[in-house]
């Protein structure tokens, strides 16, 4: 029987015991003790008396808002710093592209100079015919249409597009964050109150999909960035 049990002994793994495991199993534990006392409603707050559950001050309103505030703070600043990062992006990609849009935007223009030469050139053939007896209709008419190259219109349609992108991306980020600042806002009055208001911007929150749009703001930006760079190489290749 010893001998058993000496070989189950053996064939038994050894659980590693450093000083780093030790020290990190004890601030697991601390952590859980302290959430655990913290959430502990029951030690926290009296019951309530009897008829009197769902009175203005009762626990369960007390209850709500401590959750809430909990969930709310993870909410909204994790989105915050999302918005943060997303408008410091958008910012920095709008003024490079502005660079590059306030070049390439004069190629959609007419070419005045190209135009009055065509002119003067007709002018003169027109001169040179009266003095020769040269019929006019043989000469032939300027050219005034402005010639725009192909590429020109896309180079400027692809970065226009990614510009707007960007530009409305800043834009919600910025409404946004005036929507979480105003969801985060103090509201007095008795628990019961608060939990109501808290309550009422949350179903607002939802019912215009703020978290979504949220989510769908670097979508925007990652679109705006390929399109800038599909603008780059249609305006590199011809080089």
């Amino acid at each position: 029987m010893s001998g058993k049990k000496k070989e189950k002994e053996q064939n038994t793994p050894e659980v590693a015991t450093s000083p780093y495991c030790a020290l990190h199993f004890w601030f697991l534990s601390c952590r859980f003790l302290i959430i655990s006392s913290v959430r502990d409603y029951t030690k926290r707050y009296p019951p309530d008396e009897r008829y009197k559950e769902l009175h203005d001050n009762a626990r369960i309103w007390l209850v709500y808002n401590d959750e809430a505030d909990i969930f709310d703070a993870d909410m909204v600043g994790e989105a915050a710093d999302s918005l943060d990062i997303l408008l410091v992006f958008a910012g920095l990609f709008a003024g490079v592209l502005t660079t590059f849009v306030a070049q390439t935007s004069q190629s959609l223009a007419p070419d005045n100079a190209a135009i009055t030469v065509s002119l003067l050139t007709e002018l003169v053939a027109v001169q040179r015919a009266s003095a020769t007896g040269a019929a006019l209709a043989d000469i032939p008419t300027a050219d005034t249409a402005p010639a725009i190259a192909r590429t020109d219109i896309w180079v400027n349609a692809l970065w226009f597009t990614a510009l707007a992108l960007s530009l409305a991306s800043a834009l919600l980020a910025v409404l946004s964050k005036q929507w979480l600042r105003q969801y985060t806002s103090f509201n007095s009055g008795t628990p019961r109150e608060r939990a109501l208001i808290r309550q009422f911007r949350y179903d607002g929150m939802e019912k215009w999909a703020v978290r979504a749009i949220i989510g769908l703001l670097p979508t925007a930006l990652h679109l705006a960035l390929g399109l800038f760079l599909a603008g780059l190489v249609v305006f590199l290749a011809p080089l």
